[in-house]
């Protein structure tokens, strides 16, 4: 079975998240969309990059989601999901590109 990529499964996290708190109006349920994502992505961080990657990766994952809510008043809700997704991308990749 074809693994997927850390850096998607961090982005679609914290837009799932995001969308399914959105959508559903039940933000917890948004949260464990958010942490299951954030459980398999740091899984896969720590198995193509060891555990430093995975701790400071899964520390940006948490920082991404808190530091959309303030980006959020000022850029509005989906561009700073949208944002921080693509920022966590980017550094999910950046830490474990190569290493596969």
């Amino acid at each position: 079975m074809p693994r997927i990529p850390s850096p998607a499964i961090a982005a679609a996290g914290l837009v799932g998240g995001y969308a399914v708190a959105r959508w559903t109006k039940k933000r917890p349920l948004g949260g464990v969309v958010l942490a299951a994502a954030g459980g398999v992505a740091a899984r896969e961080w720590q198995q193509v990059g060891g555990a430093k990657a995975a701790v400071g990766l899964t520390a940006g994952y948490v920082a991404a989601f808190a530091g959309s809510h303030p980006l959020a008043k000022k850029i509005g809700a989906w561009p700073a999901v949208f944002s921080v997704a693509g920022a966590m991308a980017a550094a999910s990749w950046a830490v474990t590109r190569g290493k596969a």
